[in-house]
C-alpha cells in the first residue's frame, strides 16, 4: 500500500471512529508510529481537521462538524460491505482483500458487526494450485505488461499464447482472464486451469478500446436452445435457483415441467446428464435426440 492509499484509509477509519490511536494505525497498516505521525501531519497540512488526544485512551480524529458534511459511507453500509467480502475472501486471494477487511472492520467497531449472513464456498484443494497463476495474472493486469502462457484448449491441443491481460472473472467455480490475444487477434477468455508455464514479460502494452472487447465478449456467448424437461420434486429447488419459479409448472402428481434455456453443445449435455433419473427431455424430439447419441457414447466407454 502506498501513501496516497494510506492517507485516503485513514480518512475513512476516522470518518466511522471517534479516537483512534498511533499503535492502532501502525498495526493495522503495518509501519512505524513515526510514519503514522508524519501521516497525520500531511493530512492537517490538507485542510483536514484532524485533532490529536494526549492519555490512555488518547489518539487521533477528525472535528464532528467535518463528519456531519463529508460521511461517505454509513455503518450499515460497511457492514454490508463486509457481509460480502467475508464470504468472497474464500475464492479471493489478494493479500489485499485480507488488509480491506481489517481496515472495514476497524471502521464499523467491533459492537456494531453482528454477521448476520455468511457466505460459503468449498474450499477445495485445487485453487491453492491456481493461487500463483491469479497473482501472476493480476500483478500483469495492474503494471500492464504482456503475459505468455501455454493454454490446453478441450480436446487436449496445446497452443503457445502471448496475451494482453484485462480482467480477471470468476464464475460459479473457475476463474477464468479475459484480454486480448496476439496471435488470435481476438479478444479471449481463458480458464486459468488451463493455463500452463505462465510467465509475465517485460514488455508493456497500450490497453485497446474496452467497447471492442465487449463486441467480442458478447460472440463468445454458446448458442443456446429452449427445452422443456420433466423434473422430480427432489430438484425443483435447483431449477428455481437458476431459472426462478416461473419457468416452471404442475404437470403431474410425480413430476413438474420446466421449460428451460441450455448451451447447444457437450456444456448442456453434461448439465442436464448430472440430474440422473431426476430429469427427462421431452421437447424439441431434434435435442432429445443428440442427448440420447451422447449417452450412448458415454455407455460404450463401460460396455
Amino acid at each position: 500500500m502506498n501513501k496516497i492509499e494510506r492517507l485516503i484509509s485513514i480518512v475513512m477509519i476516522l470518518l466511522q471512529k471517534n479516537v483512534v490511536s498511533t499503535t492502532e494505525f501502525s498495526q493495522l497498516f503495518n509501519v512505524s508510529k513515526r510514519t503514522i505521525l508524519r501521516d497525520m501531519e500531511t493530512l492537517s497540512f490538507s485542510n483536514i481537521p484532524i485533532y490529536s488526544k494526549n492519555g490512555v485512551y488518547g489518539g487521533y480524529g477528525i472535528m464532528d462538524e467535518y463528519k456531519l458534511d463529508k460521511r461517505l459511507l454509513s455503518s450499515k453500509d460497511l457492514e454490508n460491505i463486509l457481509t460480502a467480502l467475508s464470504g468472497l475472501g474464500q475464492i479471493l486471494f489478494s493479500d489485499e482483500v485480507e488488509l480491506t477487511l481489517k481496515k472495514i472492520e476497524a471502521m464499523i467497531g467491533s459492537a456494531s458487526w453482528n454477521g448476520s449472513i455468511h457466505l460459503s464456498f468449498y474450499d477445495w484443494e485445487g485453487r491453492s494450485e491456481i493461487h500463483q497463476i491469479l497473482k501472476i495474472c493480476q500483478e500483469s493486469i495492474l503494471k500492464r505488461k504482456l503475459i505468455s502462457f501455454d493454454y490446453i484448449d478441450k480436446s487436449g491441443i496445446k497452443t503457445n499464447r502471448i496475451v494482453e491481460p484485462y480482467q480477471l472473472h470468476f464464475s460459479q467455480t473457475s476463474w477464468y482472464l479475459k484480454g486480448f490475444c496476439i496471435h488470435r487477434q481476438r479478444y479471449r477468455t481463458f480458464k486459468l486451469s488451463r493455463i500452463d508455464s505462465l510467465s509475465m514479460d517485460e514488455k508493456t502494452f497500450n490497453p485497446r478500446d474496452y467497447l471492442l472487447e465487449q463486441e467480442d465478449e458478447a460472440s463468445y456467448q454458446p448458442q443456446l436452445v429452449a427445452i422443456k424437461v420433466l423434473i422430480s420434486p427432489s430438484i425443483k429447488d435447483q431449477f428455481i435457483e437458476r431459472y426462478g419459479r416461473k419457468s416452471i409448472e404442475t404437470y403431474s402428481s410425480e413430476y413438474f415441467l420446466a421449460t428451460i434455456d441450455v448451451p447447444q453443445n457437450s456444456i448442456g449435455f453434461q448439465f442436464l446428464a448430472g440430474f440422473g433419473t431426476n430429469l427427462e427431455i421431452v421437447e424439441p424430439k431434434t435435442y432429445v435426440e443428440e442427448f440420447r447419441n451422447y449417452l450412448n457414447k458415454m455407455m460404450e466407454i463401460y460396455s
